[in-house]
């Protein structure tokens, strides 16, 4: 039988695909010594191994079920409240906020820019605390407390104590994001990960869409309720219900693989084999220290492209914070404005299912990025340049259409780029993410109100910016297939024929037959 192999162009050495299963058996298990996975445990790893392609099937199809199932719903549910109780000053806006704040001029994009100081602030030192702790409860208490202050301000008579909210809101919603995509990397292989991720950030698509809807119900129906402004009302309501979950996320939520209670023995050990035959190494919280792990990232000049990609994507989104107020432009009233927000982000959580579905089929990312990317700033380009009212609302579509599933298939790929060590993986994904949301302090102000109702100026640099992450993406795709020959270039035949890892020894090597997702 005829084997495939893969040559290297300069040294003429050829590597059988047999040959790199056999030589990564053997890593597997000696990746599990190292990281000091028990010899019950290792015996399991050498069955799987051995095991059936239907055996394996079977296995991985009863292990996702579970996990899928504790872990999916949940983290959804709580992004979509972390998003809701972040952006919900949009829909506060369409009430009597400003007014009863004495807001003017520039005052709506301060408070909405605010959050972010805070978030970034918290970011990076979060998640690398979350290697210490058990995600759960770390996240659980994290919801419980932003959903108290998202309560509080409601209480807020001034413009002051709104941005003071703000900021510390920021503050306590900062663990979450990075930290829900760190504990999925942490129980998924790198091509399961991108379509989990698309379900989970889904709660962007569906916060937009419940927000237009209960902000519709809430403006509409209890303003002036018990002497209360419909607006404060908003926060309360929002506030109250993220509170009710977090409480219940410390108790549902799963940590690691190797922990958890609701697998079996066997499903155990299996979950963290998945993770080894995937990249070489288990997840392991003390594989290596959390200084080691943040001079790894701080050293790999990768970092900062998948940043600095992260951070353009995140501009390109500052629309979102200001959605119903641009489409009220469109010469709708507050409560149609509402609503007609709805359509659009059903429309996106759908196309958002679909192409991150492909990418994750086709294990690609790259293109998928490009081509959501390019039709975003085409929606853009429609809705300044056009005066009638279907296109603008045409192009009103296409934002989020093209922006957020690009963005989705973006922190999947940040996350398969940085495999292991786990506390490398979890300081890079802080750092992109603290960095690239610094975007979101200087894109709260693209879209003043003075600006309206084209808001020229914001539209056209966004797609722009859309323009330039297409760029960036094939950027890095030409990067990851330079390191990827290099990986293959690390393979060689020894004497006795058996092939070799010349990096075995590196802490962030991968194991033989390892190669970075384009």
């Amino acid at each position: 039988m005829t084997r495939a192999s893969a040559e290297d162009p300069e040294e003429g050495i050829k590597v059988s695909v047999g040959e790199i299963e056999h030589k990564k058996e053997e890593f597997i298990t000696e990746a599990a010594k190292k990281r000091g996975i028990d010899d019950e445990q290792i015996v399991l790893f050498r069955q799987f191994i051995g095991a059936s392609p239907d055996w394996h099937r079977d296995m991985t199809k009863r292990v996702m079920r579970k996990v899928d199932f504790h872990l999916l719903p949940m983290l959804i549910l709580m992004y979509l409240l972390n998003f809701l109780d972040r952006s919900n000053l949009a829909q506060a806006r369409l009430g009597t906020l400003e007014k009863d704040l004495n807001m003017t001029g520039t005052d709506f994009n301060l408070t909405t820019s605010i959050l972010f100081v805070g978030y970034l602030l918290m970011q990076l030192p979060s998640n690398l605390l979350l290697t210490r702790v058990q995600p759960s409860v770390y996240l659980g208490v994290a919801m419980a407390i932003w959903g108290v202050i998202s309560a509080a301000q409601a209480a807020t008579h001034t413009l002051g104590a709104l941005v003071a909210c703000r900021f510390f809101l920021g503050f306590a919603e900062a663990p979450y994001f990075p930290g829900a995509i760190f504990l999925m990397s942490s129980w998924y292989t790198r091509a399961e990960l991108a379509h989990r991720i698309a379900w989970f950030y889904c709660g962007n698509s569906l916060a937009n869409a419940f927000g237009g809807l209960l902000g519709a119900g809430i403006l509409g129906n209890m303003s002036g309720a018990r002497g209360i402004a419909g607006w404060r009302w908003l926060f309360i309501i929002e506030g109250c219900i993220t509170v009710v979950v977090a409480i219940s996320a410390a108790f549902i939520l799963p940590n690691y693989p190797a922990t958890t209670k609701w697998l079996t023995p066997e499903e155990r050990a299996y979950a963290q084999w998945r993770l080894v035959n995937d990249t070489g190494e288990a997840d392991l919280a003390d594989a290596a220290s959390i200084k080691d792990g943040v001079m790894m990232a701080l050293k790999d000049p990768r970092l900062y492209l998948f940043t600095l990609i992260q951070h353009s994507s995140l501009l390109t989104q500052a629309f979102q914070y200001f959605f119903p107020t641009i489409l009220k432009t469109l010469g709708y009233g507050n409560i149609e404005s509402l609503l007609l927000t709805v359509p659009i982000w059903a429309a996106t959580f759908i196309v958002s299912l679909a192409v991150t579905s492909t990418s994750g089929r086709f294990n690609d990312r790259s293109m998928h990025i490009v081509a959501l990317s390019l039709l975003s700033a085409a929606g853009n380009i429609i809705f300044v340049s056009s005066f009638n009212t279907g296109a603008r609302f045409f192009g009103l579509f296409l934002l989020p259409m093209g922006s957020i599933p690009a963005y989705q298939i973006i922190i999947a790929w940040v996350s398969n780029s940085f495999p292991r060590p786990l506390v490398k993986r979890s300081a890079c994904i802080s750092f992109a993410n603290m960095i690239g949301n610094t975007s979101n302090i200087y894109g709260s102000y693209m879209y003043p109100s003075s600006d309206g109702p084209r808001y020229l100026a914001g539209g056209a640099a966004t797609a722009g910016v859309s323009v330039l992450v297409a760029a960036l993406a094939i950027v890095a795709r030409l990067v990851l297939q330079r390191q990827n020959k290099k990986l293959a270039e690390r393979e060689v035949f020894e004497s006795d024929g058996q092939v070799v890892n010349l990096h075995a020894e590196d802490r962030e090597a991968g194991a033989v037959g390892f190669r970075y997702i384009l």
